[in-house]
């Protein structure tokens, strides 16, 4: 048997780059690479979906069909659910479901394009419903029609056909927007519905022509035959390639024998090769390549720093040159997202994959295919030089991710964030490695924010993050035919956010950085930073998009992210407002400090009989009174709610809406803020409280534990009224408990433990040193379960609430824990009020 050493070899490259990342990893925004789904679990989250399409309204042949799963924070776990009807999969509608660690679900964040789907028949007498669900030919037949018309005939992976509902879109303007002229639409005055649904295969066919690579992915009507729409398949930099001028830097390496290999088993498993590989294509042609064998050599020193002479030897230090540049680069790639994201790999579950140098002769591109989960490398020919450079292959495995996560579809609006998510990675990846490839957070600095500037002969970049119009075909600004554009150019605006969101803008209007929807105070919108930027936009992407994704969606969803990760009217949830509103997706909001109207008091989620009255309630403070109020339900505006109370007779069907306000000023230019969501929950008999004094308005009692932590102190403000309970910022080695008792009926039926929580800290990094764990355990102090644990690393401005599922301890008297424990310095406070727990 031969023994196998793994080594950093020096090789000639790239700029100083120190070893892998080896301290402690941080508590970061995904978790260890997890095990597939069991059955007993899969079991159990569709018996979980089937209860909510239940509730939904939605009859028995609507179904869940679980796709994939992915590691998220804390133990959770993100699943993708398409939706089905009659077993048949509706395309483009699907659920993004966050589980935690016993499978409840957490949240899900979907697209509906089934809701429209009724097989009766006077759905469709009235021309309306569910089209016949029996094709008039055979998926054989559809694979024909979709390659006689992609004008290839070579295949290179086997040609897949799925029957599906297809959802006709249509896009409407908003009631709100009725009246606006073309050239002043925002993203947000138009929705995406379903006009009818179709029967229709979608057909894959990836194929070559004239020695290039065809990919396509048609769509085709199952009754008549006929196309309904196709769209480009194959993800690439769009004609671009990398230059290798990186300096010397270390690579990761395998010994076996006396023999070295470009085989780096300490990041990723499985896969083709064992580990991440860099191999040789050796000239394999565009059309269909093959990845050909890993790089091989005598001795650990790799290349010459040279672009690859054409037509000369691929393994000697001329053409190894290519292969350091890959390596160089998808070390790069793994370590960011391992170091600062704890995402394994591409697919979070660290599957190990490889990049395949020397494709074809002067390739001027580079592309992932996701048929092999791999990246596929030029040497670069008349525009560009080889194209390994650091961003490029960060933006190409950017693809990975996207396409193990929420797959956006590669056409319209969708593609075009498909497109800026690589984008984005390349710029995190770049900077990452600019700084060392090392430790737990991106720069802001190092990268140049211009996407394979290295790799152009001509000097000019492919694209410019700030100002996307430089190139003369992208777009800096969302506008109604954004999404007709190809796909590299429509990811102008959502790159252009990117950069605002990280770096700010700028208020001159002679600056590239402008932004004339900018509007609020500050002119100049502040940046959060690269790294708070990159972590918003990757939870996002891999944990809320959907393929269906467009540019309005994003920006909810990003938001939502922003709020999750960093607290409702935080900082970081303003500057998405802005960096959105600056692309025209979304209007400016003014900054914190800047004179604007901020939500001091949020609407509450709340349940209520039948018949009972449901009352919401905001409050706001900044601005210039007096204040104007529009809610709305479900997005729509409720006509006459104009008052900082809504309150109306609950029905059965308002089971589940979710309400939200707009508080404005009298200023003008108006000002604004937006409250966060709460949701309605009608049930037959109102919900009974079991928590007493949780909002420690009324002293101590029942409270035990450190009681002292209970009071109205100066540095900290309550989320209602005017108490909380100050667990820790004592900058000092201290140990503090709080819990009361609760009994929970045997009969309950819901059990929802929610508290409101904000963190602030003194620490900084990304290293956890204070801690609240919240846990359930019986009346012997014994720990039943671990709800959550909260760090210095989840400091966030504001509140936030946290909310669990208790039912799986009905039938129990139970204490409810929030024990705190904090090191010898620096203040971490985890401030507590309004802890509830509401039973049915």
């Amino acid at each position: 048997m031969k023994l196998r050493k793994r080594l950093l070899a020096a090789a000639i490259a790239a700029l100083p780059f120190a070893p892998a990342f080896a301290g402690a990893l941080p508590d970061g925004l995904m978790a260890a690479p997890a095990q597939p789904m069991s059955v007993e679990a899969k079991a159990g989250l569709a018996a979980r979906l089937d209860a909510r399409r239940a509730a939904a309204g939605l009859d028995s042949e609507h179904g869940y069909k679980l796709r994939d799963a992915h590691p998220g924070p804390n133990g959770q776990r993100i699943a993708r659910a398409d939706h089905t009807f009659q077993g048949l999969r509706v395309f483009g509608s699907e659920s993004v479901v966050v589980t935690d660690e016993n499978g409840e679900i957490v949240s899900e964040s979907s697209s509906e394009r089934r809701n429209g789907l009724d097989a009766s028949r006077a759905a469709k007498a009235a021309g309306k419903g569910a089209p016949d669900t029996t094709p008039a030919f055979n998926a054989e037949e559809a694979i024909r029609i979709a390659v006689s018309r992609s004008g290839a005939s070579v295949h290179r992976w086997k040609p897949e056909a799925e029957l599906l509902i297809w959802p006709v879109m249509k896009t409407v303007r908003t009631a709100e927007a009725a009246n606006k002229p073309e050239s002043k639409l925002n993203a947000l005055d138009l929705e995406e519905v379903v006009d009818h649904y179709e029967l229709a295969y979608l057909v894959k066919t990836r194929m070559s022509k004239d020695k290039r690579p065809v990919f396509k992915d048609t769509v085709i009507n199952a009754t008549t035959g006929a196309i309904i729409k196709q769209w480009d398949a194959l993800q690439t930099v769009t004609g671009t390639g990398n230059s290798q001028y990186n300096g010397q830097v270390p690579i990761q390496t395998t010994l076996s024998g006396s023999t070295y290999k470009m085989l780096d088993s300490t990041r990723g498993t499985g896969g083709q090769f064992g580990g991440m590989a860099i191999t040789n294509a050796n000239h394999a042609p565009e059309s269909n390549p093959t990845p050909g064998n890993v790089y091989t050599n005598s001795t650990n020193t790799w290349g010459d720093g040279q672009q690859y002479i054409s037509g000369g030897s691929t393994t000697n230090a001329n053409g190894q040159t290519a292969a350091v540049n890959a390596l160089w680069g998808l070390m790069n790639t793994y370590d960011a997202l391992k170091n600062v994201l704890n995402w394994s790999s591409l697919d979070g579950n660290n599957t190990a994959t490889y990049i395949a140098v020397h494709v074809d002769n002067n390739y001027d591109n580079a592309f992932f295919d996701p048929g092999c989960k791999c990246m596929y490398i030029g040497d670069g020919g008349t525009m560009f030089y080889n194209l390994g450079s650091i961003d490029v292959i960060g933006h190409e495995m950017g693809h990975g991710v996207i396409d193990a996560t929420s797959n956006l579809v590669y056409s319209g609006e969708s593609g075009g964030l498909n497109e800026s998510n690589s984008d984005i990675i390349g710029e995190a990846v770049e900077a990452y490695a600019r700084a060392g490839g090392t430790g737990t957070s991106i720069p802001l600095t190092g990268n140049d924010w211009m996407m394979g500037k290295e790799i152009s002969r001509s000097g000019n970049p492919l694209r410019w993050m700030w100002k996307p119009s430089k190139d003369g075909k992208s777009k800096d600004a969302w506008s109604s035919t954004l999404g007709s554009l190809n796909v590299h150019y429509s990811s102008g605006p959502n790159n252009r956010m990117f950069y605002f969101l990280s770096k700010g803008s700028n208020a001159s209007s002679s600056s590239e950085m402008y932004s004339s929807y900018l509007n609020k105070q500050p002119l100049a919108m502040t940046g959060i930073g690269t790294d708070k930027a990159f972590r918003i936009w990757f939870k996002a992407a891999t944990s809320k998009f959907t393929s269906s994704t467009n540019y309005a969606d994003a920006r909810n969803k990003v938001l939502q992210a922003a709020e999750e990760l960093y607290g409702v009217g935080s900082a970081e949830a303003i500057a998405v407002k802005r960096a959105y509103a600056a692309i025209n997706v979304g209007t400016d909001v003014d900054e914190a400090g800047a004179g604007g109207v901020s939500i001091t008091t949020q609407p509450n989620s709340i349940t209520v009989a039948p018949g009972g009255t449901a009352s919401f309630t905001v409050a706001a403070t900044g601005g210039t009174s007096p204040y104007s109020y529009k809610w709305y339900r479900n997005g729509v505006q409720v006509s006459g709610a104009t008052s900082a109370t809504y309150s109306f007779t609950a029905q059965s069907a308002d089971n589940g809406a979710v309400f939200n306000a707009v508080v404005s000023d009298a200023s003008s230019p108006v000002k604004s803020a937006t409250s966060s969501n709460a949701t309605l929950t009608v049930g037959s008999t109102p919900p009974n409280e079991l928590v007493v004094n949780g909002g420690f308005e009324s002293g101590t009692s029942p409270w035990a534990g450190s009681t002292g932590v209970i009071g109205n102190y100066s540095g900290q403000t309550a989320f209602e009224g005017t108490r909380f309970a100050w667990l820790g910022g004592n900058g000092t080695t201290a140990t503090e408990t709080l819990y009361q008792t609760v009994s929970i009926p045997a009969s309950a039926t819901s059990a929802n433990y929610s508290f409101a929580l904000h963190i602030d800290s003194a620490e900084s990094g990304s290293t956890v040193y204070d801690k609240l764990v919240v846990t359930v355990k019986n009346t012997s102090g014994t720990t039943l379960g671990t709800l959550a644990t909260y760090s210095n690393v989840n400091k966030a401005s504001g509140y936030q609430i946290r909310s669990f599922n208790l039912l799986p301890y009905k039938g129990q008297s139970v204490r409810l824990h929030f024990n705190m424990t904090e090191d010898s310095s620096l203040q971490t406070s985890f401030v507590v009020d309004k802890v509830s727990l509401q039973v049915q």
